[in-house]
């Protein structure tokens, strides 16, 4: 049976991995995809931590990659922040982190003023009311910084519960300082675009698989893609008693395999 390769672009945290924990079968069904040829790029919004650090986590957890097949919000932000507002940039990222944004100026850390932008991504519980206002302030400045969210994620679930991601802080300085966020990850249809662009890849068939039924599924469909959620990570059943309605629903990434070949095989039956 010939598969048709549908691209994949694939969530992290919650689909492959919960905190630091992975999914049963996960490695395996990637695995899968590498032997049938099947594109893929890994997604996620996580901003607490490099590429590099991703790609040692995967390692831990039997899935081989490397920094080029994963996309994440820093990345994007730092192209981005090349062309449409170069000067200063005020991180707001873990320290790791700042090694994504390396080709861009870094404004002095103790400044409230003189920032041409001003990037938030997770940092978790680094989060002070200092800090948070420190970036408010940046924002009152002028002229005016571009504010630039690394997605606008919610939550995310660990081992020991959920917690705080980057969007409510992006909203709390939007509100404070009347402007709006240019977002650079999930739910934008840039970012889903960017991913394609690096599959190489044009039309409407590619498929975001995710854990989040609105920065993943809905996201993915206002963009132009299919979106399946998988019931681990940060899924909860009334996620599908909303308006949202996933094009597919399977327990676990272990599970991809057989739905991709059962689609294969329903493919063919209509031609």
């Amino acid at each position: 049976m010939t598969l048709q390769k549908h691209p994949l672009l694939i969530d992290l945290d919650g689909v492959l991995y919960v905190g630091d924990k992975a999914v049963p079968g996960a490695a395996e069904a990637v695995q899968w995809l590498d032997m049938e040829h099947i594109p893929y790029l890994f997604v996620t919004n996580t901003s607490s931590r490099p590429r590099s650090a991703l790609v040692e986590k995967l390692a831990r957890f039997s899935i081989d990659t490397d920094e080029k097949a994963i996309l994440t919000p820093p990345v994007a932000a730092s192209k981005w922040l090349e062309t449409h507002a170069p000067g200063p940039t005020a991180l707001f990222v873990p320290p790791a982190t700042k090694v994504e944004f390396d080709c861009l100026e870094e404004l002095d850390p103790c400044s409230e003023t003189g920032a041409s932008s001003v990037v938030i991504g997770d940092l978790g519980e680094q989060w002070t009311f200092p800090v948070l206002n420190r970036a408010f302030r940046l924002l009152m400045a002028k002229p005016s910084p571009r504010l630039i969210a690394l997605g606008m994620t919610r939550y995310w679930r660990s081992t020991d519960g959920f917690h705080l991601d980057v969007a409510p802080f992006v909203k709390a300085l939007e509100y404070a300082a009347g402007c709006k966020a240019v977002v650079l990850g999930k739910p934008s249809k840039e970012f889903f675009e960017a991913g394609l662009e690096l599959l190489e890849h044009q039309g409407n068939d590619a498929i975001m698989i995710g854990d989040d039924i609105v920065g993943d599924v809905e996201g993915a469909q206002q963009a132009g893609l299919q979106g399946m959620l998988v019931r681990t990570g940060k899924f909860r059943p009334e996620d599908l008693e909303g308006s949202i309605k996933p094009d597919a629903v399977i327990e676990s990434i272990a599970e991809l395999p057989v739905w991709l070949s059962e689609s294969a095989k329903l493919n063919r039956k209509h031609q």
